[in-house]
């Protein structure tokens, strides 16, 4: 949970809903004297679904963390007289309906939106008194502009955002600070960079005015090389805006312009397809693995797995495990990557990269939750920081787990990238699967990796 920059608070608040609905269909059914059958169980995996995207849309959880409970409700009972519909007309045009109980049925209809505001509210209570157990996001403020006294308020009100502010930079003269400004002074603008590297900070709320706009972008170039969540407090409310995703951190109007995709539940859906799909791959291709094992220890003397250090979710180090195929076990200062006709890739190697049999051992990574299936592909540590000098946004990758695919691979980018601008037009990839991300992408590219890697192209 603390893997992103979100509270923890608030995963649970957008995976509770849907398990709440689900939940009290099967007390129903149990207390109708029903038999819970497989098509129950379809029917709670539709309503999981629907209920889930529905609510995500409505966003309940920023009506409620402003105070107005009135409204809440009413989104409440909205957001469920829209599942319902979207239930019944799946109902209908499947013949589903006629596998159900009617009083079941109608039961749940009525009291789920009641179950589900009841435990709403009581998750928020808990939330509030259990706060100060969250681990906390060092955070730092850039500039003063004028809501700056209600960001600081809102930070310090113990309500849930779990921050730790370590003060702000700005390029005033502090002889004139504005008032309610009472964090340290940290330095110049120009110091923030090398300040979030060194101490990692993980938030950073940018507050220049929305005329500094050439300030604004030179800072965030800076960034680029950091994995903060950055987010601009403008000093107008503004409203309209196409590009900029619009939230709330700790009450306070932001917009976010660098953020990970897997947010609430999305980052639920994302880890629960990563594990299902690597149980699957995994049970089925066990006797694979186990051949690949013993061809890789007959074929060359050393190690069956070769583990190398890579950078995962928020630039830290991983170890990632593949089939050994080369001669070499390279995972020092300079690493050189795999070359066509490749004197240190043995002959049963050269197969297993062909194939790309040697990435299975990462299935393992992705049930340790260090990598997902889908997402850029992990780099050697010196190739990451070779790369992070010379290509801009370089580490806004690292915003995501790592993949064993990943979009830039199967848009022909897979294998050795001897170029510069061949790394470039990966990253160029890497960073439109993460504004684009959905679960579907997800499967289209999983799809099209096998594809590729039936074309035996590019792999060496």
């Amino acid at each position: 949970m603390t893997e992103n920059d979100i509270p923890l608070v608030s995963f649970f608040k957008r995976l509770l809903d849907p398990l709440i609905i689900l939940g009290s269909l099967y007390l129903i059914v149990l207390t109708q004297d029903e038999i819970f059958t497989g098509d129950y169980l379809v029917l709670m995996i539709i309503a999981f679904f629907i209920s889930s995207y529905v609510y995500e849309q409505i966003d309940l959880y920023r009506t409620l963390h402003i105070g107005k409970q009135l409204a809440y409700a009413g989104d409440i009972f909205m957001g469920w007289a829209i599942t319902v519909i979207i239930l019944i007309l799946i109902g209908q045009g499947t013949g589903l309906r006629y596998e159900f109980s009617d009083r079941v049925i109608l039961a749940w209809f009525a009291l789920a939106p009641f179950a589900l505001l009841a435990s709403r509210l009581t998750a928020y209570m808990l939330a509030f008194h259990f706060g100060k157990e969250l681990k906390l996001r060092s955070a730092i403020i850039v500039g003063s502009n004028n809501p700056i006294d209600d960001v600081l308020k809102c930070l310090s009100s113990g309500s849930n955002a779990g921050i730790d502010m370590r003060g702000y930079f700005d390029d005033r003269d502090q002889a004139v600070r504005p008032a309610g400004m009472d964090c340290p002074h940290l330095g110049a603008i120009a110091d923030v960079g090398p300040y979030v590297r060194a101490n990692k900070i993980r938030t950073i709320f940018i507050c220049l005015p929305m005329s500094a706009q050439p300030r604004v972008l030179a800072l965030m170039e800076e960034l680029r090389d950091t994995t903060a969540s950055v987010y601009f407090v403008p000093d107008i409310y503004t409203f309209g805006l196409i590009q900029a995703r619009l939230d709330h951190i700790a009450g306070i109007p932001v917009i976010g312009i660098c953020e990970t995709p897997f947010i609430g539940l999305r980052g639920v859906l994302k880890r629960g397809s990563d594990i299902v799909l690597a149980l699957l791959i995994q049970i089925m291709l066990l006797p694979v693995m186990l051949a690949i094992a013993i061809g890789v220890k007959l074929s060359s003397p050393g190690r069956i797995i070769f583990a190398q250090r890579r950078y995962g979710l928020n630039g830290e180090e991983i170890v990632v495990y593949k089939f050994r195929s080369m001669t070499v076990a390279e995972d020092g200062a300079v690493v050189d990557q795999a070359k066509k006709n490749d004197a240190r890739v043995t002959r049963f190697g050269g197969f297993l990269r062909r194939t790309s049999l040697d990435e299975l051992p990462q299935f393992f990574n992705v049930l340790q939750g260090r990598m997902s299936i889908v997402g850029p592909r992990p780099h050697a540590v010196a190739h990451n920081e070779m790369y992070r000098k010379l290509i801009k946004g370089y580490m806004l990758r690292h915003k995501v787990k790592p993949g064993i695919t990943g979009w830039a691979q199967v848009n022909g980018y897979r294998g050795e990238t001897d170029t510069l601008d061949k790394m470039r037009s990966r990253i160029e990839f890497d960073l439109e699967y993460l504004r684009n991300w959905s679960l579907a992408l997800d499967l289209w590219i999983i799809v099209r990796t096998v594809k590729e890697v039936l074309k035996k192209d590019n792999a060496y």
